[in-house]
């Protein structure tokens, strides 16, 4: 819907259990019309011992309208201590930027960590980290000055993050923040300043509040 602000988010954590020669799977598909605004902060991904998960989320939208999606990823629980006991998690967004002359991919974004097949302890395999924060930006205001500002903001957490930007679409570009960390708290606080600041940036609105209890 042309105009349309949402801000979305989830009751609590999504947790993925064990799925034994199968896997777990949510799908999205969001379209947004002229000067739309879109909000995406969910709770974080909990994948515990055993769990295969796979999420994929295609968004279309206009050059005049907007979309910010966070992510946290954290192994979950395992009765033996050990971290990085899941098998699979999958996440893939897939954004294309609609205009009167048809649609164009904008940003093929495609996350796979298979723990099983790494050394889950050392440098290459997130660096030693064990949680993941994603964020995505997709306005026509981000810029490499903007890159720029969020990585400062960044600068003070106990994460590793590195900012890239996506091609440029009709005036639109893409911005991905992936950050590593050993903590949800971290992560949460880290992608909430971001987001935080776009707020108060571009709409003049206060820092986000999401009680739920």
């Amino acid at each position: 819907m042309d105009g349309a602000d949402l801000l979305l988010t989830t009751q609590s954590a999504t947790k993925v259990y064990r799925t034994p020669g199968s896997f777990a799977e949510q799908r999205m598909a969001v379209r947004l019309g002229e000067g739309a605004r879109l909000e995406l902060m969910p709770d974080q991904l909990i994948a515990y011992r055993e769990a295969s998960y796979r999420q994929r989320t295609s968004v279309t939208l206009r050059p005049s309208s907007s979309i910010v999606m966070a992510e946290v990823v954290t192994p979950g629980w395992s009765p033996d201590g050990a971290a990085f006991r899941y098998q699979e998690v999958r996440l893939r967004n897939e954004i294309r930027v609609e205009t009167d002359q048809g649609t164009q991919l904008l940003a093929l974004d495609n996350l796979l960590i298979r723990p099983p097949l790494h050394d889950v302890t050392g440098l290459g395999f997130m660096e030693g980290y064990s949680h993941l924060g994603s964020l995505v930006v997709v306005d026509a205001r981000v810029d490499q000055a903007l890159a720029d500002e969020l990585h400062g903001l960044t600068a003070g957490r106990e994460a590793l993050t590195g900012i890239s930007l996506t091609r440029t679409v009709s005036g639109t570009t893409g911005l991905v923040l992936r950050s590593l960390s050993n903590s949800t708290d971290e992560l949460n606080l880290l992608l909430r300043s971001c987001t935080d600041h776009l707020r108060g940036r571009w709409y003049g609105q206060a820092p986000l509040d999401l009680r739920k209890h």
